[in-house]
């Protein structure tokens, strides 16, 4: 008998979620790709605050007026500030799902970069960019140059 067989694998038959769920770490490429779907999802959700902004912005120069003012000032009891976190999201959502899917394409097309190393080294570039994106154009959302 061979000495994998003789090892007895842990049996886990009832997963405590409080217990077992909290020391388990998942890799870099398995929260790459619920990021992923969350991306999508928040994308998806915010899709009619993504027509009105489109709309706003495009219609006239009048409604663009609006439009900056409702950043800059608020609309009704929502602070401006809340509505440029909605908007950061947003801008989070969209460049995390764009590079993750790049990735995702990526590694459909090249079978030889389907590998434990590479699904390591990628998700890690793809959560570095995604973030390192998100704070610039965050920082001049929010005016800081």
């Amino acid at each position: 008998m061979t000495e994998l067989a003789k090892k007895k694998r842990p049996e886990f038959r009832n997963i405590h979620a409080l217990q077992d769920l909290p020391s388990y770490r998942l890799p870099p490429a398995g929260i790459v790709s619920i990021l992923h779907r969350i991306s999508g999802v928040i994308m998806f959700l915010l899709l009619p605050f993504i027509l009105w902004m489109f709309d706003a912005s495009l219609s006239s120069e009048f409604s663009f007026a609006k439009f900056k003012a409702v950043f800059n000032e608020g609309c009704g009891f929502v602070p401006g500030w809340f509505i440029k976190l909605i908007a950061l999201a947003i801008i989070w959502a969209y460049l995390h799902h764009l590079i993750a899917g790049l990735r995702h394409l990526f590694m459909d097309m090249n079978h030889a970069a389907v590998t434990k190393e590479f699904g390591h080294s990628s998700a890690l570039t793809v959560l570095a960019l995604s973030i390192g994106l998100t704070v610039v154009l965050g920082a001049k959302l929010f005016g800081l140059y």
